[in-house]
């Protein structure tokens, strides 16, 4: 615990979790100490987590002059925090009613932000009602639930003005995706950590004109299930700011991180990373780099099984001279969603829904192994949406002979979801064969680049690939599978002879 003076000098404490660059979190309630938070499922990895107790909560004083826990006046302290901090420009991320404090602050600081990030947020600083329907209808989604009897007759007694301390425990499964054990305990812990007197002080004032002017990224994440607010309610908040992006996270309730820790920490990793965009692709967030002149050539790189966009880092650089260079992350690899099921259809639509969501048709796409695949399966459906075609030493869709056998998780964390293993193993070992008579309606000039003898794939068939697509070539770079990667400056060369510069 660090502590530090406020305006009025009342000592407040902050806990640092993780390492990294500094992300100032405010916690809800409102007025509930900040340990619930926790490690914000895994931010902590990737940011230093700034976790304010504000005044009167958590190891925080109460101050001598209640009227300053009113949300305004809080405002100034998340400032004296900042100066503290020695920070110019902050990245902030505020959850439920922390919302509120942290749109005060954007509307009276909107200089010292760099970004905003707000979970679940509260919405009255916007001037946006939650009503007792949003709750209603939240509720609903949980039907099947075994409690969800007692939990709607709890919530509706709440509704009409009954007792919070007597009905609250029973309408907290409400607010969590999962009313599993973690969600338990988590709920338990909770006793003790809210200021009761703070809490009926907090007040936030609407400050939306101020809101629409803000001009940093931010990003509202809503829970599926969540009523306080509602998805609805949410997108209402997000359109708001000028560059607002909104999500949401699928199976979550009010506290995401607890439902799917990967997914909430991927989400907002990739937009509190300045080199990450994201795209919505048929309901899948897909997350993107890019380099180069907007106006420029377009090219996409797609990356292989089990790989990200960073590992085609010095190609694109390379190409970005004269292209504008898109490398988006699969869905179930690095920063995009992990859906749970996968195949080479479903990433041959993630290219399709990016091209089309960023207007790219006729660009030229290269993709290696498993993005190859994905992009010679486009190439037969959809022949106008690329313009150009180089497929990196990937798998020609024969059955294997043998079958690849059934493969064993390793130990420990994995940048991509395992199940995209075993998914697409099933399919290498029984393709489709149409993927295979398809290849002679592939229009497009195409170069089939092949890794040579120390691939694993069959080098004769890629040969063969290149005599089927009409207006093909086959090269060959002894590199083995890993050709971008093995022998970048042979790999360019190739691209380079295809036409790319």
């Amino acid at each position: 615990m660090s502590t530090f003076s406020a305006y009025d000098t009342t000592r407040l404490a902050y806990h640092l979790v993780g390492e990294g660059e500094p992300l100032i979190c405010l916690p809800g309630g409102p007025m509930r100490a900040s340990a619930y938070l926790g490690e914000l499922g895994g931010l902590g990895a990737l940011r230093q987590m700034v976790l304010l107790d504000l005044r009167g909560t958590g190891d925080s004083p109460e101050p001598g002059d209640p009227a300053t826990y009113r949300c305004d006046r809080l405002v100034d302290d998340v400032e004296a925090l900042r100066e503290h901090l020695g920070l110019d420009r902050i990245d902030l991320l505020a959850h439920s009613a922390g919302a509120n404090l942290a749109q005060l602050y954007a509307a009276r600081h909107p200089e010292r932000l760099r970004t905003l990030t707000l979970i679940t947020p509260a919405t009255q600083a916007a001037g946006i009602p939650v009503t007792h329907q949003d709750l209603r209808d939240a509720a609903r989604l949980r039907s099947g639930e075994p409690w969800y009897a007692e939990a709607r007759a709890a919530q509706e007694a709440l509704l009409a003005g009954g007792p919070f301390e007597q009905l609250w425990p029973a309408v907290r499964p409400l607010t969590y995706g999962r009313w599993d054990g973690t969600a338990k305990a988590h709920a338990a812990a909770s006793a003790g950590q809210t200021n009761a007197e703070a809490r009926g002080r907090y007040d936030p004032a609407a400050t939306v004109p101020a809101l629409r002017e803000l001009t940093v990224p931010v990003l509202v994440l809503a829970g599926e299930l969540d009523g306080h607010p509602s998805p609805d309610r949410a997108t209402e908040l997000a359109a708001l700011f000028p560059y607002g992006e909104f999500t949401v996270q699928k199976g979550a309730g009010h506290f995401p991180w607890l439902d799917d820790p990967g997914a909430f920490s991927r989400t907002v990793a990739a937009f509190l990373d300045g080199e990450v965009q994201s795209v919505s692709a048929g309901g899948v967030r897909l997350a993107y780099r890019v380099w180069g002149d907007p106006a420029a050539p377009p090219v996409f790189l797609l990356h292989g099984r089990g790989g990200s966009s960073l590992t085609w880092t010095r190609i694109a650089g390379e190409l970005a001279a004269e292209h504008r260079v898109y490398a988006p992350d699969f869905r179930g690899h690095g920063l995009s969603d992990w859906p749970g099921h996968y195949s080479f259809e479903l990433f041959r639509d993630d290219l399709h829904a990016f091209l089309e969501a960023r207007n790219l048709a006729g660009a030229t796409v290269v993709g290696h192994s498993m993005g190859g695949v994905a992009a010679y399966l486009l190439a037969q459906r959809e022949p106008g949406l690329i313009g150009r075609l180089v497929i990196e030493d990937a798998p020609p869709l024969l059955p294997l002979d043998p079958p690849r056998p059934a493969a064993e998780r390793p130990d420990g964390e994995l940048d991509f979801d395992w199940p995209v293993v075993p998914h697409t193993d099933a399919q290498l070992n029984a393709p489709d064969p149409a993927a295979r008579e398809r290849l002679a309606e592939i229009t497009v000039p195409t170069l089939i680049i092949g890794g040579g003898t120390t691939s694993h794939i069959d080098q004769k068939e890629l040969a063969r690939m290149a005599e089927t697509i009409p207006d093909a070539v086959f090269v060959t770079i002894e590199a083995g599978h890993l050709v971008h990667t093995a022998r970048p400056e042979e790999f360019l060369a190739a691209l380079r002879s295809f036409g790319l510069g």
